[in-house]
């Protein structure tokens, strides 16, 4: 008998430190909004609206360009690019994200097509947009290091 109520103690103590479960759906949600808007700055060729969901440390690991420490690096590499890549568009195909138990962290994963024209002949090619996401104080999210892989080579489209 004693062991049993030291046993349910320890449960309820157990119990009462682990931290509460983050809406997971609405973290999911949130997430996938941010990369929307990274997105569309992406498209829109403005360095500050893609760059406005990194952390101010961010590590930016992308095929193409060299990768790049902090904000003022990353928008420095989407300017670069933007230069030299005048019809890079992105656009998404599947995405996945996984919320931690916390709520506080997610890995977000995508599949992209990545468009531009090379010599005037339209090219495409897919790539994985891979990025960890983290709340901050304000409740924002933000991506303390993100990785773009290329899964094909560039082809005509």
């Amino acid at each position: 008998m004693t062991f049993k109520i030291v046993l349910a103690a320890v449960l309820v103590a157990g119990l009462a430190q682990a931290k509460p479960m983050g809406d997971h759906a609405k973290v999911a949600d949130e997430v996938k909004a941010a990369v929307r808007a990274t997105v569309a700055g992406i498209n829109a060729h403005d360095p500050d609206k893609a760059a406005a969901y990194d952390a101010s440390d961010v590590v930016s690991m992308e095929g193409g360009r060299p990768d790049t420490l902090g904000r003022d690096g990353d928008r420095a590499g989407f300017k670069m690019t933007f230069g030299y890549a005048p019809q890079w568009r992105v656009s998404l195909i599947s995405e996945t994200v996984e919320v931690a138990r916390s709520g506080e962290m997610a890995i977000y994963r995508g599949l992209y097509n990545q468009d531009s024209v090379n010599a005037g002949v339209p090219m495409t090619s897919k790539v994985h947009f891979i990025a960890e996401f983290r709340r901050q104080p304000d409740g924002s999210w933000k991506m303390p290091w993100y990785v773009v892989s290329p899964t094909e080579r560039s082809h005509k489209k």
